[in-house]
């Protein structure tokens, strides 16, 4: 892949947003799997957060190339789409912070519900292509 790609503003404000992304990863087969998330950013990353055990989260492991696309909320016609690949996954307490941070953004408030030994995975993308239609 190329270098990292910076987060233009407007990128960065629809990230800040209660937006769906969809988030694009590769199979093993090499095909793509799809799957809505929540997100948000840290400067120029993309973050977004699953469990282990799940497709993406397989996926991720074994191929860091995914894809992003989002519209914001209430305007369907413009969108962002975000190349990059995963640079870090986080586990443990700081995993489980983050997607009650998220369920904040997106529900409102209180703590994610966590299953019993469910595994959370922060994970973090570096953006390597960006596009924003505005």
């Amino acid at each position: 892949m190329t270098d990292p790609h910076p987060l233009p503003a407007r990128a960065r404000e629809w990230l800040q947003q209660p937006s769906f992304a969809f988030l694009a990863t590769v199979m093993e087969d090499g095909s793509p799997h799809v799957s809505p998330v929540w997100v948000h950013s840290d400067g120029d990353r993309v973050l977004v957060n699953t469990a282990e055990g799940r497709v993406k989260a397989a996926n991720i492991h074994r191929d860091d190339r995914v894809a992003l696309s989002l519209s914001p909320v209430g305007q369907p016609y413009k969108h962002l789409d975000i190349r990059g690949r995963v640079v870090e996954l986080i586990s443990g307490e700081e995993a489980a912070r983050h997607i009650s941070e998220l369920h904040r953004k997106y529900r409102g408030d209180g703590d994610f519900p966590l299953k019993p030994g469910e595994q959370r995975l922060k994970v973090v993308i570096e953006p390597v292509a960006v596009w924003v239609a505005d």
